[in-house]
């Protein structure tokens, strides 16, 4: 009797220790709650960093006006680690930019400085802002190359988009970038 008493107690602690690992199993990083030790909703903890102002993969098709000449259409991500990649086409060719990238809330709205470090192709440094919609969805974004000077002055968030310039005059809307995002 105490042996069945045994076993009987061993097999509902083993029960009990499947149902609590089965609940884990279930967590899950898509379920719009901030749980599991998340520090976010369904980011952190666990799950993949939060992302914050340009993080995530974006689409831009078409492209601003004043990069026409280089680009059709633009893929950039940007990473939580902060490295990026930008893909872009012209005529069905494909050229990739990379580098890091640290951008900091402006204080104005949901506006982000940005400051890019580009190692590939070329290196450079670009800087501007940008604004991620309320739902997430889109993105504006509006940058200049600083280093080496091309006589290009960088848009500020007091300013408002549109407000780079290039040797002086007004860049206005030709610069903003729109893209909408992939993931």
């Amino acid at each position: 009797m105490k042996t069945f008493k045994f076993f009987a107690l061993l097999s509902f602690v083993s029960l009990m220790i499947l149902a609590s690992c089965k609940k884990e199993e279930n967590a899950s990083c898509t379920d719009g709650v901030q749980n599991q030790g998340e520090t976010g909703i369904d980011c952190g903890g666990p799950c993949g960093a939060c992302k914050e102002g340009a993080h995530g993969k974006w689409k831009s098709f078409p492209v601003a006006p004043i990069l026409a000449t280089f680009a059709d259409s633009i893929i950039a991500e940007f990473n939580t680690n902060n490295t990026y990649t930008v893909a872009q086409w012209k005529g069905g060719v494909a050229t990739s930019l990379t580098g890091t990238f640290v951008q900091t809330k402006s204080g104005v709205g949901n506006i982000y400085t940005i400051t890019l470090n580009q190692t590939t192709p070329t290196t450079i440094t670009a800087k501007g802002m940008l604004e991620v919609a309320a739902d997430g969805k889109t993105m504006k974004y509006e940058v200049v190359q600083t280093e080496p000077s091309i006589g290009a002055g960088e848009p500020t968030p007091a300013a408002g988009f549109g407000s780079s310039t290039f040797n002086g005059n007004p860049l206005g809307a030709v610069n903003i970038q729109n893209y909408v995002r992939l993931n």
